[in-house]
């Protein structure tokens, strides 16, 4: 099962969505038969008439690709999200922290200039995975995922780095989430990548939930189910809190990592911070261009604002 991807929005966001409840359990449905949150629009008023799916994909449709707004995944340069948990490694129960951040790099792959996040996974307290994820969002509001770059550690030593890149031995981008998903339409590719066994594919399981995290609690929640076509039986469950993103990841079904995961901290970076960031982020891009020169060695490199 892959490791969590996550969506980000302003900290004024999160303080408009942190809504106060009575109680405050994982998750709950209103029990309204009020049409749920997933069936509106993004948040600039797009809409796609028909589901979109990964043979949809027209690199002529994204006419302002990185300028992500997607209700469910929005992406703002400088927002970073903490969320910590625990997973199950080897038979064990280990903590698990994943600090995702939003760049302000920009990368041209597959024809479409991506946004560029620079993740970071942690257990124990030990780096085990460095990445860098590509995502563009199209001129309907869907976001599509158009590859990563992880390096992964042991020890704090580099064990392998499973790229893969749209457009290059046979990969294709996929929707990491639809402009407007709803609960009875097909499930869809979020990226194939063959050679590395990439093949995740996501549907929407419920909405109009509630739940409640560290952060706050929220309302009109969608849950998404992802899957790996390797091992259908183990399945993640990520909830999206509409204008803020993932605030939790649960599981269902056969997983033997049984990662549980919320979001604990959001902070807006400063300008000097994510300058720091994107430092971060092009000193792993250039490790990226030695170790993996016949994939991500055939992309241009990563550009500033």
């Amino acid at each position: 099962m892959r490791r969590l991807r996550i969506d980000l929005t302003t900290a004024l966001a999160i303080a408009a969505m942190a809504l106060p409840l009575a109680a405050c359990g994982s998750e709950r449905s209103t029990g309204s038969g009020a049409p749920a949150a997933s069936d509106t629009t993004t948040g600039a008023n797009k809409t796609a008439v028909k589901p979109a799916t990964a043979d949809d994909f027209d690199r002529n449709k994204f006419s302002d690709p990185t300028n992500i707004d997607n209700q469910w995944f929005p992406l703002k340069p400088g927002t970073q999200f903490v969320y910590d948990g625990s997973a199950i490694v080897d038979g064990k129960p280990e903590r698990h922290r994943v600090v995702f951040t939003v760049t302000d790099l920009t990368k041209l792959v597959h024809g479409v200039r991506n946004l560029v996040i620079w993740d970071r996974d942690y257990s124990q307290g030990q780096l085990v995975e460095a990445e860098l994820a590509l995502f563009a969002q199209d001129d309907d509001g869907n976001v599509w995922h158009f590859g990563q770059y992880p390096e992964e550690y042991e020890d704090g030593k580099f064990v392998a780095a499973p790229a893969w890149i749209a457009g290059l031995e046979g990969a294709k981008p996929g929707i990491s989430m639809r402009a407007a998903p709803r609960l009875g339409t097909s499930d869809y590719s979020q990226g194939l990548g063959p050679k590395v066994g990439w093949r995740d594919r996501a549907k929407a399981r419920k909405t109009g939930q509630q739940t409640c995290v560290t952060t706050g609690c929220y309302q009109d929640v969608l849950v998404m189910e992802e899957w790996d076509v390797a091992d259908p039986a183990a399945r993640q469950l990520k909830y999206y809190a509409p204008a803020v993103g993932n605030v939790r990841v649960g599981w269902t079904g056969r997983d033997e990592e049984k990662e549980v995961l919320v979001l604990s901290k959001l902070v807006q970076l400063s300008p000097a911070a994510l300058a720091e960031v994107r430092k971060e982020a092009l000193k792993l891009e250039e490790s990226a261009y030695k170790i993996s020169k016949d994939l991500y060695g055939q992309t241009p490199p990563a550009e500033s604002p």
